[in-house]
């Protein structure tokens, strides 16, 4: 484990308890983050909106993405599970839980992953969504990784949180509902880039992404102007 990465990673994460952050783009880089230490293949982020039902916020790259939304549309698989037992879920071999996970495990398998651990995203008792690791060869996760993509996992619930107030759960709601209609504009915009210049859709968030970042704006924001011209974006084929 590359631990000046892993240093860095826990620093910018606490950045983000005092300073305002585009949370997309915050649990995306978790998300690469996790993939770039743990030596994992692919990671995902879920959290539950204001009606306690678990949305898609991050993935590393399109295909888990993907997964991920199968996961939720048939109500199956491990991070569904962790999110509603509040302990993590680990499996070595999608191959041995066909009976348990019988379409998500099939799905898995298909796009590539032989193992998967779902880690819960908690404020104390309170379970608000979950990390999802996936490795592509079936086989133990590293021992030591475990904790680390723990806490994580916690350091990102807390900067989600940004304040420890009695009334903490509802600015979490506020502040997921947000992100939810902010992943909606991304995702039009995505659509929208990739066919404008016959890219893939995660060529499309990159650019989004990186066009957000150099000048210094929020991604929705990037995303809303593409979506409806209200302005040129340099680069970006508006």
């Amino acid at each position: 484990m590359d631990q000046q990465l892993l240093a860095k990673t826990f620093v910018e994460l606490a950045d983000n308890l005092v300073a305002d952050f585009d949370l997309i783009d915050f649990l995306r880089l978790l998300t690469d983050r996790c993939v770039g230490m743990l030596d994992v293949s692919a990671a995902g982020v879920l959290l539950a909106d204001r009606d306690g039902k678990l949305r898609v916020m991050a993935a590393s790259d399109e295909q888990v993405r993907l997964l991920e939304l199968f996961q939720l549309q048939n109500d199956e698989g491990p991070c569904l599970e962790c999110f509603r037992t509040g302990v993590p879920v680990i499996v070595s071999d999608l191959g041995t839980v066909t009976a348990r996970w019988p379409r998500f495990a099939v799905a898995a398998r298909r796009s590539g992953f032989g193992a998967v651990q779902a880690l819960p995203m908690r404020l104390r008792d309170e379970v608000v969504g979950a990390l999802n690791l996936f490795s592509t060869a079936p086989g133990p996760f590293d021992p030591a990784a475990v904790p680390v993509a723990q806490a994580l996992a916690d350091v990102a619930t807390i900067s989600l949180l940004q304040q420890r107030t009695a009334q903490r759960s509802t600015v979490l709601n506020e502040q997921l509902q947000t992100a939810l209609n902010s992943r909606v504009l991304i995702e039009q915009a995505k659509g929208k880039l990739a066919e404008r210049q016959g890219i893939d859709m995660e060529q499309a968030f990159t650019a989004l992404r990186g066009y957000a970042r150099s000048h210094n704006r929020r991604l929705a924001d990037v995303a809303r102007a593409l979506i409806d011209g209200s302005e040129p974006l340099a680069g970006l084929g508006s």
